[in-house]
């Protein structure tokens, strides 16, 4: 993307050896005002000297690592530095301090509707900087915090429109992804290229975002608790009732192989009923004791 920014090349030099002209200024300033007595001229040299280390002053700057400075001459933009250190510049030069550090923005759970129309609540971290100092400083007109929050909120709500919040026990939708199986980081991957589009006109780089807040909304949360209980216990009931059958059929094979009893295809069903009843059952199954026959 076209960029405007450039680093200043400009005139500029260690601000210690900037510090010691100043010194030098002032010292010449003293001795001519003590030898205004002698001639006016020293009187002129005094207030000459007196104005240049008054301009002096704010031409220093100090830089820390991850820092820059915009630098602006008559509302013209010069250059920006990165280089850190201490340093002295043109005094005339307008210094707007741009970090360049890592941040966070941690959005704050939001209302949105998912794909199929349910209204669930969604928050995100993510982890940003300053990509291009001139686009951050002259491209928007409000604060790049306020502009990346602003972007977030509304990237958010675009990606979690995208995706449904579960695939509700759909085998069609299991292969689908979903903001709650988002196992290969797709929705994330997804979210992630959505701030980079809009943040980069902010000259803001993205480095990561997750999704650190996933619920349904108030008014169906309980509805959806209550579906997620009943295909759980469907779940649980599948493979209770595959368990017992496999077993019944192990219990049958056995009996037949050691020869222990022969039955005949009615007794094996009624076999089949009572076991498929204690190993089924909610509840412990109480012995009956039959002191008569099967027929009877």
């Amino acid at each position: 993307m076209e960029t405007n920014e450039k680093m200043y090349k400009g005139f500029m030099i260690s601000g210690f050896l900037g510090l010691f002209f100043t010194l030098l200024l002032i010292g010449l300033t003293v001795f001519c005002g003590i030898m205004g007595s002698v001639s006016w001229i020293f009187i002129v040299l005094a207030v000459i000297c007196g104005i240049l280390v008054f301009f002096t002053f704010p031409g220093y700057t100090i830089i820390e690592p991850n820092n820059s400075r915009v630098l602006l001459f008559f509302g013209k933009y010069a250059g920006t530095v990165t280089k850190t250190g201490f340093y002295w510049l043109n005094p005339f030069f307008v210094k707007r301090r741009v970090t360049l550090r890592m941040r966070n923005l941690n959005i704050e759970p939001i209302k949105v509707n998912d794909k199929v129309g349910n209204p669930v609540m969604i928050g995100a971290i993510l982890v940003w900087r300053v990509k291009d100092t001139y686009k951050a400083m002259f491209d928007i007109s409000k604060s790049v915090d306020e502009f990346v929050k602003i972007q977030s909120d509304a990237a958010l709500r675009q990606v979690a429109g995208m995706y449904a919040y579960d695939s509700n026990g759909n085998a069609a939708d299991e292969e689908k992804v979903t903001l709650r199986s988002d196992n290969n980081g797709e929705v994330a991957k997804k979210l992630e290229d959505e701030l980079n589009r809009r943040l980069a006109m902010a000259g803001v780089e993205v480095v990561e975002s997750r999704i650190n807040y996933l619920a349904y909304a108030q008014e169906i949360a309980s509805v959806m608790l209550r579906r997620q209980q009943a295909d759980a216990i469907i779940s649980a009931r599948e493979r209770i009732v595959e368990g017992a059958v496999g077993m019944v059929h192990l219990a049958l094979e056995k009996l037949e192989k050691d020869g222990v009893v022969e039955l005949d295809e009615e007794k094996k069903a009624a076999m089949v009923s009572n076991l498929l009843v204690v190993l089924c059952a909610d509840e412990s199954a109480q012995p009956v004791l039959n002191t008569g026959t099967l027929y009877q």
